[in-house]
């Protein structure tokens, strides 16, 4: 092979050799004119660089991503990208998720394009693309209104039809710098200093009279952004700190065509049904109460019930499964978390110290330093080895204000934490049975879709993460190879390991298909040492063991609104707060109804009896309303023949049917934990 041509490796396997800056739309030309007309983005990887189906490598559209001026290893560049070197070539159309994320960042573009012909005094920030949609961070003395977001949107679409190619520049750092300065764009001159090297070129996009600081990659011209909307304006923090500039964050949404952009809608649609904020008032299952203070949940009968209910569940599990319930303070000495490194690496998410007689104290963030205590009281061998404990232990973080949202971001929560104390050699297998628990925990509530992450380290980044390279090194590869040795497929994620390991994050897909992050499983070889834990090896020698914390529900408060919103209130019978709901035709009903009452709780059944004197409909449409499981209706006939009609939940009425034969039925729903009635 000349020095003027490369190697170019298709899907297929096959190789093609081209001449030295050929660009992948190059390549699908030479395939077939209509793959480059289809053709959206494409990834490359140099070929002699292993290809690695569970690394994620990076998140092109983080900030970190967006802005680097190096990439190394498997990327997306675009169709005009001069190919310089041996690499796998795969060329992405419309129907790979990739490509919709790189449609959306240059939706972003298009949407910066017209708010700089709209409003030219608006400095800007960054424009990612998220999992439904982009925004684009900007500055703006003035607030943007409804009718703005309207003549934005109407000024994309000409900005689309002009279908301007969006072309990738080069400039020097230090020309970029002081063309911004004299610009007075504030936040670009940010990225370019935390994201580039000095000598280092950066990279800039155009397309028409627009230039942004970018790494892209893009669609080709902007023509190719057909179906989008400006959907909201927020207000953001500079930084996110709240000193800093209050900024604007338009967000908005593009597809491929309108048919997709019209069920994404739908879908919102459906989202907002059944948020849980909204059934949670509803239905009286919890409130946040102003006068005491956002982001703490006060739980209500029926949402404590239920919490009961999951509650007894997992501590059963826990103990079957070889756990020790244990229990620990809400505060503590501020220099145990000292020792356990949360003061370093934490403390902007803990509360301020309480000064008390003896010493300084902060509320728990986290239940692990007092396990490590438990486990520290006596001496352990080799033998009691692992030791599992388990708490359901209420913990405090501070959120920031705009960051609260209903159950699922709060300040206080309960979180069904666990730590396990193990040797080196029991690590895999207790982590493996760590994610066996979350996958049956997964399964019990309903769950039957997963997606998992390795979250790892930056080991560049010693401010954010302690420990040797070699224990992380080991801790890594240990929950790698758990991952492999389940067969289960997940994603790297580098950097977002906690600050003492990395951890596995196993993440739900609820019904409409949104990924929530619950359960987590983490490797810790930092507290041991920081506390100087040890048992007795069978040498008779003192070693430090290894620790793994997990949580499972995550906490209690965010998997109770994710369940909300999972049922949109409708929960299995197991679970639902009141199982069935009895109307008796007429006041002289009463005293059957009582009576099945009383065999109905005596069989561990939840039972509420509507003895008002309202119409049955109304009374029957209110236990509707209430998302009652079962509805029994007593007349003269059932009371004669012992029998009950039934209404059952989403399917109406199933006629009369002998008291004991719904008893067992509704026992066995219960016993089976069915999420079918």
């Amino acid at each position: 092979m000349s020095n003027e041509t490369i190697s170019v490796q298709l899907p297929d396997g096959s190789v093609r050799e081209v001449p030295r800056g050929t660009t992948p739309f190059d390549v699908a030309t030479g395939i077939s004119p209509r793959l480059a007309a289809a053709a959206v983005v494409a990834r490359v990887r140099p070929l002699t660089a292993p290809a690695d189906q569970n690394a994620a490598g990076h998140d092109e559209n983080s900030e970190a991503s967006m802005y680097s001026a190096a990439a190394t290893g498997e990327r997306l560049v675009d169709l005009s990208a001069p190919l310089t070197e041996d690499v796998a070539l795969e060329l992405l159309k419309e129907n790979d998720e990739a490509s919709l994320k790189v449609v959306r960042h240059s939706a972003a573009h298009v949407m910066a394009t017209a708010i700089l012909e709209l409003f030219p005094e608006t400095k800007l920030g960054h424009g990612p693309a998220t999992d439904s949609g982009f925004f684009y961070d900007v500055y703006r003395e003035t607030p943007f209104t409804e009718e703005d977001l309207a003549a934005i949107e109407k000024r994309m679409a000409e900005v689309v039809a002009r279908d301007e190619k969006f072309v990738r520049e080069q400039e020097s750092r230090a020309k970029a710098l002081t063309d911004y300065a004299a610009q007075g764009e504030f936040m670009k001159l940010h990225f370019i200093e935390r994201f580039t090297q000095p000598g280092d070129p950066i990279s800039l996009y155009r397309n028409g009279n627009f230039t942004d600081f970018c790494r892209g990659p893009h669609v080709p011209s902007t023509g190719r952004v057909k179906a989008f909307k400006v959907t909201s304006v927020a207000g953001a923090y500079w930084l996110g700190d709240e000193k800093n500039q209050q900024l604007q964050r338009i967000y908005g949404t593009a597809f491929f065509n309108a048919k997709d952009m019209d069920a994404h809608f739908k879908r919102l649609e459906e989202i907002k049904a059944r948020d849980h904020r909204v059934l949670g008032k509803q239905l009286d299952l919890f409130s946040i109460q102003e006068v005491a203070g956002a982001g703490l949940i006060f739980w209500h009968p029926k949402g404590g019930l239920i919490r009961k209910v999951m509650e007894d569940w997992m501590r059963d599990e826990c103990i079957r499964r070889g756990y020790q319930m244990v229990f620990t303070p809400h505060i503590m000495r501020r220099e145990l978390w000292k020792i356990s490194g949360h003061e370093g690496y934490y403390s902007e998410n803990m509360y301020p110290p309480m000064e008390l007689d003896d010493a300084e104290y902060r509320l728990k963030p986290m239940n692990c330093p007092g396990h490590i205590l438990i486990y520290k009281n006596s001496p352990k061998s080799y033998r009691d080895l692992p030791v599992r404990y388990a708490e359901l232990g209420n913990v405090y973080r501070y959120e920031r204000s705009g960051t609260m949202h209903g159950l699922l971001r709060v300040r206080g929560f309960t979180q069904d934490d666990a730590h396990i104390f193990c040797t080196p050699g029991q690590i895999e297998d207790e982590v493996v049975a760590c994610v066996e628990f979350a996958e049956s925990v997964l399964h019990t509530f309903g769950f039957s879709e997963f997606k998992v992450e390795l979250s790892t380290w930056d080991p560049n980044d010693r401010k954010s993460f302690v420990g040797s390279d070699e224990n992380w090194a080991l801790a890594i590869d240990s929950l790698h190879n758990v991952l492999n040795r389940k067969g289960i497929p997940f994603k790297t994620i580098p950097g977002e390991a906690a600050f003492y390991g990395p951890k596995i994050d196993i993440k739900l897909v609820d019904v409409l298909g949104r990924m929530w992050q619950l359960s987590t499983v983490q490797f810790d070889f930092n507290n041991p040492a920081r506390f100087e834990l040890e048992y007795t090896g069978e040498d008779g020698e003192k070693h430090q063991p290894v620790m793994v914390h997990r949580a499972l529900f995550g906490s209690v408060e965010r998997f109770f609104g994710v369940l909300i919103e999972h049922y949109a209130g409708a929960f299995p019978l197991w679970l639902a707060p009141v199982q069935v709901g009895l109307v008796p035709i007429s006041e002289k009903h009463m005293e059957y109804a009582e009576s099945v009452r009383a065999k109905l709780a005596a069989a561990g059944l939840r039972v509420e009896l509507d003895k008002r004197n309202d119409p049955m409909k109304a009374r029957i449409r209110d236990f509707a309303l209430q998302k009652v499981p079962f509805v029994l209706i007593m007349g003269d006939k059932e009371a004669t023949a012992g029998a009950v009609s039934v209404r059952t939940r989403g399917k109406g009425d199933e006629g009369s049917v002998p008291l004991e034969t719904f008893v067992e039925r509704a026992k066995s729903l219960i016993e089976t934990r069915s999420t079918a009635l």
